[in-house]
């Protein structure tokens, strides 16, 4: 059958509706969403939706991204900058209609000890790579796999993130002074900052304190209202009328500038590129997962499907223009493109114009940004942590199994007492032999009873017609059926059934219709008992054998004369027949 850009449906007499789907073209893959909603018509009416969509979002954002930077250990324009470059290329080249990209929380932690390991120029470098590892990856199609890292793993991880964001704001969020630098890891930075206790400032206290007040309450009385923006802005209000003695944009970092900077390659010298060499590959790795599961995220509330290696492809650009703006790491965020999502956006332009309406805001509103105070920064990023943790999605996992729920556990742990990069591979190993458990116990090996029924469909075969109560009776005549997944797990189990039974009958019967899949070490397991089928003259028979099998069976020399393959037991049942004078056969299915 040859392939079309459309789904070909075939309905054959004997048996159901089957449908056939060809493979997407290189442009189905990774043509921008962009170009997709301006081919389908694009008017006025979309661009207003759009408009009012960007608007909303790039208010939520202009507080967001600033506060993202100062807790990543870098100037707060720094932020817009990667929100603004970033932002922009992620929502035009995306394969989302609705993502929006920019600095997000769940870099805090990385950009910070990269930025301390080796400095801005080291950053910008490891951004940079990491886009470029990103850019590859799309290209490679390994956006397709991300997805398969276990539900539990992006939840502990996530979970695990937000405590170490809330734990970098205590400093700010209590106006506390150290006599030294603080220290990156939990345990050290809690004992540093329960020492400076004494230092404590009740002005920024106040301030946090006013600031998480006002988003919560305006988040439960005016939700459609930008709280996040009406609280640094009450906060920064506050601070100036009452003179309060604590830190500011301005007084910290000096402002922000009112212009785009020109671009600029970073630094890239041989020894700098194998030291940030790990902290890259971290960036591009939890960079793919952040965008791909927001991607997801909207899909969810739009009922849309985004394109994932275009997106990596996107999120790779991305990365590379903002490296060279002197942005950070961007992603795709959840949080904001949800608010995109609720804000009634039509497409990417909506992204596209948050940006722009950010570099309006930066160059407009520059010099009122000096005066919002670290400690409301720290009190917004507190609420955002808190919404981090999806506190019903944990208590289910809790719930769910004690598998699900060590894998939960062990992710977390280790994202706020090791690495992230180490959270992830061993949450995600962990999810893979819970899951190799699982499909292992799935599996079942039955053989027929006899059975004087010979009208009656028989229902675990498929609804076929049964055979003759005499064949079924016959010694030499022996039928088993594999049902689940063939695979390395389960191989041993099946392989001592197998051995069993493969040299006690004249008629060796195999039926694999109901195994969806068949892998190498299933099929040396048939292998194995084929041989011992022909040392022993057994005629052995495969029924039901699905493509994919028999390629996998035949790599492994089970093909004819060892084996014969029949589509169903009845024909082999004929075949057998036809040879020895026999009559059919009716059976029963009981797993053994």
């Amino acid at each position: 059958m040859g392939t079309s850009r459309q789904a070909k449906t075939a309905l054959t007499a004997s048996g159901p509706t089957t449908t056939q789907f060809s493979t997407p073209t290189f442009g189905e893959l990774y043509t921008p969403k962009l170009f997709t909603v301006l081919r389908e018509g694009y008017g006025w009416s979309q661009l207003r939706s759009d408009t009012v969509a960007g608007l909303t979002v790039a208010i939520v954002a202009l507080p967001l991204s600033m506060a993202i930077a100062i807790a990543s250990g870098v100037s707060p324009e720094r932020g817009l900058f990667t929100a603004i470059v970033g932002g922009f290329l992620i929502s035009a080249l995306g394969g989302s209609r609705f993502q929006i990209g920019g600095p997000a929380g769940a870099f805090i932690v990385l950009v910070a000890a990269t930025a301390h390991r080796h400095g801005l120029e080291g950053l910008l470098l490891a951004t940079m790579m990491s886009g470029v590892f990103m850019l590859t990856a799309g290209y490679m199609r390994l956006g397709t796999y991300v997805k398969f890292i276990p539900y539990p793993v992006t939840i502990g991880f996530t979970a695990g993130i937000a405590v170490i964001i809330f734990a970098s704001q205590l400093r700010e969020l209590f106006g506390l002074r150290l006599s030294g630098e603080e220290p990156g890891e939990l345990l050290a930075k809690l004992t540093a900052l329960t020492a400076a206790a004494p230092t404590l400032s009740l002005p920024a206290l106040g301030v946090a304190i006013l600031t998480i007040g006002t988003i919560l309450t305006l988040k439960r009385l005016r939700p459609g209202w930008p709280g996040m923006l009406l609280a640094i802005a009450a906060a920064s209000l506050v601070t100036a009328v009452f003179a309060l003695p604590v830190d500011t944009i301005g007084t910290r970092f000096g402002g922000i500038p009112r212009s785009l900077p020109l671009p600029t390659m970073p630094a890239i010298r041989s020894d700098l590129l194998l030291a940030v060499l790990p902290d890259a590959i971290a960036f591009a790795l939890l960079g793919s997962i952040e965008s791909l599961l927001s991607a997801v995220v909207a899909d969810g509330m739009t009922g849309r499907r985004h394109r994932s290696n275009c997106e990596l492809v996107a999120q790779g650009v991305a990365n590379i223009a903002s490296a060279l703006f002197g942005g950070i790491c961007a992603t795709g965020t959840i949080a904001r493109t949800a608010t995109n999502v609720r804000a009634g956006a039509y497409g990417p332009v909506s992204g596209m114009l948050h940006a722009l309406f950010l570099l309006g805001f930066m160059l407009l509103a520059a010099p009122l940004a000096s005066y919002i105070p670290l400690s409301a920064l720290a009190g917004l990023l507190t609420v955002v942590a808190w919404n981090m943790i999806e506190t019903q999605s944990v208590a289910a996992l809790l719930r769910s199994s004690r598998g699900d729920a060590l894998v939960l556990i062990v992710t977390f742990l280790l994202v706020v007492f090791r690495d992230l990069t180490e959270g992830i591979v061993v949450g995600f190993a962990l999810g893979a032999v819970l899951f190799i458990d699982r499909m292992s116990k799935t599996i079942a090996v039955e053989a027929h009873t006899p059975s004087p029924v010979d009208d009656i469909a028989d229902e675990a075969n498929g609804g076929r017609q049964p055979y003759h109560a005499e064949v079924a009776s016959d010694p030499d005549t022996v039928v088993y059926r594999i049902s689940g997944a063939f695979f390395f797990a389960a191989a041993s189990t099946v392989g001592a059934i197998l051995d069993r039974i493969a040299d006690q009958r004249r008629n060796f019967i195999l039926d694999c219709s109901a195994v969806p899949f068949l892998d190498s070490t299933a099929a040396s397991v048939i292998e194995g008992t084929a041989h011992k089928a022909g040392r022993a003259k057994v005629r052995f028979f495969i029924t039901g054998a699905s493509a994919q099998a028999r390629r996998m069976l035949f790599a492994h020399n089970v093909r004819p004369p060892r084996v014969r393959y029949k589509s169903t037991i009845e024909g082999a049942l004929r075949q057998i027949e036809q040879e020895d004078g026999s009559v059919g056969v009716s059976h029963k299915w009981h797993t053994l």
